[in-house]
Order: structure tokens, then sequence, then C-alpha cells
């Protein structure tokens, strides 16, 4: 359920459209999904998570062959900044 709205938040399948996000994975209190290779920026790995203060954690992440390594990670995320938060940090519209 949170998954399905932090999605919804995203933009929805528009969100997916525009990004070219795969693997989307329910964590139960949060979405992490995967990016494509962009070539401007190194993040591949987005992870949300629903805190207890009802705000995201947002991670983006670089997930290599055998290692995984964190570029940027912001606290206390409302909804509505998630989609402005995501373009600033990937260079990728979440829609038109």
């Amino acid at each position: 359920m949170v998954a399905q709205t932090i999605l919804n938040q995203m933009g929805g399948s528009k969100f997916v459209a525009m990004t070219g996000a795969k693997y989307l994975i329910d964590l139960g209190n949060g979405l992490q999904f995967k990016l494509p290779r962009i070539r401007s920026c190194k993040i591949n790995s987005v992870r949300i998570v629903l805190n207890h203060f009802d705000t995201y954690d947002v991670e983006f992440g670089h997930v290599g062959k055998c290692d995984y390594a964190i570029i940027k990670s912001v606290n206390g995320v409302y909804a509505d900044q998630l989609q402005q938060l995501f373009t600033q940090a990937t260079g990728l519209d979440t829609h038109l």
C-alpha cells in the first residue's frame, strides 16, 4: 500500500514511462526501483521509505557488479517535494 502511494505521488505510470524506472520493489514501508544508465549521472537505484514522522527518506545510489554506493541521501522529504527532488538528483523529468 505504501509503495503504491509513493508511485502515485511520483506520477504513476507516467513517471515510469518518462524515467524508464524498472524492477519496482515493494519494501513494505517504501518503494525501490532501478533506473536506466544515464550518462550525466551515476545514479541507477532509488529507495524511498516512509519514516515515523510521516515524511520520506530518499536514497539515490549506484549499484555496480559487486558493490553499492550511496550518492545522495535526503531525509524528511514531503510528498509534494518528491518529484522535484528526483529531477534535481537525476536530471530526469517525471512528467511532460
